[in-house]
Formats: structure tokens, C-alpha cells, sequence
């Protein structure tokens, strides 16, 4: 039964990967990154909300669940709205290999991108960034943990996920109405393509598979083949230039890293 978790936290990670560049397609399309997420947080929220109602016939807790457990057991989606809020926030100031996840790390072009963009920081203020894109990492950590502890206690994943996400959602939304103090106008959302409102949706089911698994696999473990199904999908998204994304080729480094952390993987849950 474990295999089956292991392989939904990889095909999980696949999902986000993808999330990614739909997310920044869409954002194009609003012209905010904040709105763009509110509106990912808002289409997961609803999907999220169906799956639960079908499944478990109940959407909200109720207030004797709310009473009866810890504050910190709704940070879920109050730390990954931080998280993705944050990588917002960092991209611009450490540039793509410092904020995204190994596959840009040898790409010379965006290395060369990288150093221009850190070249308008101080030393000081670099630092800052980098300690704060640490703790953000921990963040997404410690919602993975939290989301499938909620779910265990709900004896309910579908509707610990949507918890999560509609929390994720009320903040991210705040943050876009005091960055940018408007809402998307229906104008620009009649320019989406209909493939960029999957955004939500596959960030929900990310959420959904790491609430199922955390209690099954551990959050270690889920968090790692999370990771490395992020990596993989982020190459396939990079080699074959999906969802309107930069085309470029993956080199045989950040496919021989790929097999190393599998192999690592294997090396701690079988030997």
C-alpha cells in the first residue's frame, strides 16, 4: 500500500510542476501575480468544496471540530499562501536558481539572468532574501505535515484539503486587494485560455494527494517524492515548452540528479 502513496506523492509533485507555468500564464493575462494566485486559490477552493460534498457530504467543519482542536491546525493554508506569496516576492530579487527548485541550476542563461538580477541588491538585503526563502521552504514543509494531520483528524482528506486551500484563498486574496487594490476585470478574464483556470485545480489536487499520504508515508517522504515530481514535471514542462512556456533543452546532469535523488529515496525507505 505504501507504493501506492509514494507514487501519489510523485504524480502530486507532476501536478504542481505544472500548476507553475499556468499560474504564470494566467498572470499575464490579469497583469498581477497576486490576482493570478487568488484566482488559482479560488478555482482549487470550488473544486476542492464538490469533492468534499461528495465524498464526505460536508463541506465546513463544525464548531464542535473547530473548538475541540488547536489554532495550529489551520495554518495549513495560512503557510502556503505565505509560501507562494513569497517565491512572488523572491524571484525578482534572487533571480530563478536561488527561488525554483533544481532543473534551471545549469542553465547558463538564466545564471547569467540571475547574477543581473542580484547585481541591483546589497549584499545585506541578498541575505535577508535568502534567509527568508529558507524559512518559506519550511513553511511549505510544515503545511504538507499540518494539511495531513487536519485530514487525519477529520477522518476526511477531501475536506482537510479544501480547509487549506479556502484559507490559502481568504489571504492571498488580501494580499492582492492591498498590492494591487483592485479585482481582475472581466475583460481580461475573457482573454484566459480555458486551460488556465486548470491552475487551481491541480494545486488542489496536490493538496489533496499530500493529505492523503502524510499520514500513510510520513511527511518526510511525501514531501521528497513531492520534490522530485516536481523536478521531473518542470523538465518535461522545459523540454517540450507546455502551457505556453520557455522551450529549452534538458541536459544530461539534471537528468542523472533526478535518478540520484530516486535512488536516495530507495536507500532510506528499503535499505
Amino acid at each position: 500500500m505504501n507504493f501506492v502513496f509514494l507514487g501519489l506523492s510523485l504524480f502530486a509533485g507532476f501536478m504542481l510542476a505544472n500548476q507553475n507555468p499556468i499560474n504564470a500564464d494566467m498572470k499575464k493575462v490579469v497583469g498581477s501575480p497576486f490576482i493570478s494566485a487568488a484566482i488559482s486559490f479560488l478555482v482549487g477552493s470550488v473544486f476542492l468544496a464538490i469533492v468534499s460534498a461528495v465524498k464526505s457530504h460536508q463541506v465546513f467543519p463544525t464548531m464542535t471540530f473547530v473548538q475541540s482542536n488547536p489554532a495550529w491546525i489551520w495554518l495549513g493554508g495560512v503557510l502556503g499562501a505565505i509560501y507562494l506569496t513569497s517565491n512572488v516576492l523572491l524571484f525578482p530579487r534572487l533571480g530563478a536558481i536561488q527561488t525554483v527548485v533544481l532543473p534551471n541550476v545549469l542553465n547558463k542563461d538564466v545564471e547569467a539572468m540571475d547574477k543581473a538580477i542580484q547585481a541591483k541588491e546589497t549584499h545585506t538585503e541578498l541575505l535577508g532574501w535568502r534567509v527568508w526563502a529558507i524559512i518559506a521552504g519550511a513553511f511549505s514543509a510544515m503545511q504538507q505535515a499540518i494539511n495531513g494531520r487536519l485530514g487525519a483528524l477529520l477522518h476526511a482528506p477531501a475536506q482537510g484539503s479544501f480547509i487549506s486551500f479556502f484559507v490559502g484563498f481568504i489571504l492571498i486574496t488580501i494580499v492582492a486587494l492591498i498590492v494591487d487594490k483592485r479585482l481582475p476585470k472581466m475583460s481580461e478574464l475573457k482573454q484566459a485560455k480555458s486551460w488556465n483556470w486548470l491552475g487551481g485545480i491541480l494545486g488542489g489536487l496536490f493538496v489533496f494527494a499530500s493529505v492523503l499520504s502524510v499520514p500513510q508515508i510520513g511527511a518526510g517522504l511525501t514531501i521528497t517524492m513531492g520534490l522530485i515530481g516536481q523536478i521531473v514535471g518542470s523538465m518535461l514542462v522545459q523540454q517540450f515548452g507546455w502551457w505556453r512556456s520557455a522551450k529549452i533543452s534538458v541536459s544530461r546532469i539534471q537528468i542523472l540528479g533526478v535518478v540520484v535523488m530516486a535512488a536516495g529515496v530507495v536507500f532510506i525507505k528499503f535499505l
